[in-house]
């Protein structure tokens, strides 16, 4: 029980990094130099995650059919919600004509991917202590920035700063529910159902990278300081991987 409640309190960090970026995005304003910036350095964080802690799990166990079986389905559901999450936009972009409608396009779509990141997260302490906190301090950084962007969408609405943290503390749970069905219900797993999860989890993260991070990262002209961004998260996370 002490285990699982260590765990948990890992798992509400990225609730916290969530309801914070909405918070710079309502106090602040940011540039989208800066926004890039972070998007840059979350891609290079959770791309150091996936190839320092959990391709090596991966590879070392030899079982090439279920790695085959849970990277096929990672990117077939993550090319689910992309096209769930662009249909949806499309639609409320052509009705979206009331100050007071809700980005619901948006805020489905990430739905979905808090639960997914949750479930990542439970994968990620399924496959080991050390593997679970990186991927817990890496998708706090993602969230961070989701919560940024959401704040930034619903300026469009005259929602108040109250009703904003309501939105953001929901996703916020969103994403600890599945932390939280990930952990408890991944703990016990064969080494092959592991195997196939692990490779399940390995391809959502590289698609978050290379699909959502960085595309959203390139987005805003981009400078050499920004693209170094993710590098140093690559490295930082490398040398924090390789430490005990």
């Amino acid at each position: 029980m002490e285990i699982l409640s260590e765990i948990l309190g890992y798992a509400f960090l990225p609730v916290i990094t969530i309801i914070a970026g909405g918070a710079v995005g309502l106090y602040k304003n940011p540039g989208g130099v800066i926004r890039s910036s972070i998007l840059h350095f979350a891609a290079g964080v959770v791309f150091s995650v996936v190839a320092v802690e959990l391709l090596p799990d991966i590879v070392k166990n030899h079982l090439p059919i279920e790695v085959g079986i849970g990277f096929s389905m990672g990117i077939v559901l993550m090319l689910f919600v992309k096209y769930f999450t662009e249909r949806n936009q499309k639609t409320e972009n052509a009705l979206n004509e009331n100050k007071d409608r809700l980005p619901f396009g948006l805020l489905s779509a990430l739905i979905i991917d808090l639960i997914i990141d949750g479930l990542l997260l439970g994968i990620g302490f399924a496959a080991g202590k050390k593997e679970g906190i990186l991927l817990s301090v890496a998708l706090g950084l993602e969230t961070f920035s989701l919560g940024l962007a959401v704040v930034i969408a619903c300026r469009k609405s005259s929602f108040s700063k109250s009703e904003n943290f309501l939105i953001l503390a929901g996703l916020g749970l969103t994403f600890f529910i599945g932390a939280l069905l990930g952990i408890t219900l991944l703990s016990h797993l064969s080494q092959e159902l592991l195997e196939l999860l692990l490779s399940f989890g390995l391809a959502a993260l590289l698609f978050l990278v290379t699909e959502e991070l960085l595309t959203e990262a390139h987005e805003e002209k981009e400078s050499p300081i920004q693209t170094a961004c993710f590098f140093l998260g690559f490295l930082l996370f490398l040398i924090l991987g390789m430490m005990n």
